[in-house]
């Protein structure tokens, strides 16, 4: 699959498409970049296989907005989004609205090849999350109510600090109760942190 199906790079940054490019290519994928949405709407046809990773900020159209334009238009290309530190709650609304993964800046290869295979699966018709929303519901049985409160913040994009100041506890009691919630969870980074508790959300 990986010599068949293009990854679509969607960034205005010609140092962040070089090497995105160049990274998936070495991994044997077939890649495609665009400097803008504009230019990966109007390349498209009328259907398109193959996966996109895109910025969520850029100059013209943003990522949110090409999100929401392959949705209008019906064509479901798996998505991971690229954030800038402080978008969280922006890459929480792309989860929502079907984004396969997102990755903060900086990120290493490692989490972006992962991401890149499971945006490959979802191309099979598997759209498993890689954990059950019962299985997560059972696991945060085992948080406090302030750990909750902690994790509510916390996808809600809230840096520690403010975390701290809006529960009046120590910045390191945040960071504590935040690793925590990471362990109980089993969540291995933000990303899925976010995904676990969306899944959540849509069980209450």
């Amino acid at each position: 699959m990986k010599a068949d199906v293009p990854i679509f790079v969607v960034d205005d940054d010609p140092a962040v498409r070089e090497g995105l490019s160049a990274l998936l290519v070495a991994k044997r994928y077939k890649v495609e970049t665009y400097a803008s949405a504009t230019e990966f709407l109007a390349s498209l046809g009328p259907e398109p296989v193959g996966c996109l990773i895109a910025d969520i900020r850029m100059s013209g159209m943003s990522g949110m907005e090409l999100q929401r334009e392959l949705t209008r238009r019906g064509l479901p290309i798996p998505t991971v989004i690229i954030t800038g530190h402080g978008d969280v709650p922006l890459a929480v609304a792309a989860l929502k609205a079907g984004a396969v993964d997102f990755l903060e800046k900086p990120f290493d290869s490692d989490a972006l090849l992962a991401s890149v295979a499971e945006a490959m699966r979802r191309l099979g018709k598997d759209k498993a999350q890689g954990f059950s929303r019962a299985d997560i519901a059972s696991r945060a049985e085992s948080l406090s109510a302030r750990e909750r409160e902690v994790m509510d913040l916390v996808v809600a994009g809230q840096p520690n600090k403010v975390i701290a100041h809006r529960l009046g506890i120590a910045i390191r009691t945040v960071e504590i109760h935040r690793a925590r919630v990471m362990e109980k969870l089993g969540a291995r980074n933000l990303s899925e942190l976010v995904r676990m508790a969306i899944l959540l959300e849509s069980a209450s």
